[in-house]
């Protein structure tokens, strides 16, 4: 259950202050790292994966997809990301031939 003053700071967190932003392009896709503040001075990160896509109209749209990264939970989530980058290059990458390059799934064809 919501209430007006919860629905209001979640709003107000979700849209905070734009602090620093670093697009990083990775082929079809860019991702955003992008530090925000709330009033209170509370810093948290979001992530956002944006890849442009042609709509039925025959337009440009982009298919974004984003996570909030809160200071309190910085540390386990770089761990556990720094973990399995490690297990993706040790047993994922050494024998395919393919170096570090991934390829591109589009999942809604699957």
């Amino acid at each position: 259950m919501y209430s007006e003053d919860y629905d209001g700071a979640n709003a107000q967190e979700r849209s905070g202050e734009d602090i620093y932003s670093k697009p990083v392009r990775a082929g079809k896709r860019t991702y955003f790292f992008d530090v925000k503040a709330t009033k209170g001075n509370d810093f948290y990160l979001t992530i956002t994966e944006s890849k442009r896509k042609v709509d039925n109209n025959g337009h440009f749209a982009y298919d974004k997809h984003k996570i909030f990264l809160y200071k309190e939970d910085f540390e386990k989530f770089t761990e556990g990301l720094e973990e399995v980058i490690k297990y993706i290059r040790t047993n994922c990458l050494k024998d395919s031939g393919a170096g570090e390059q991934f390829t591109d799934v589009n999942f809604e064809e699957l």
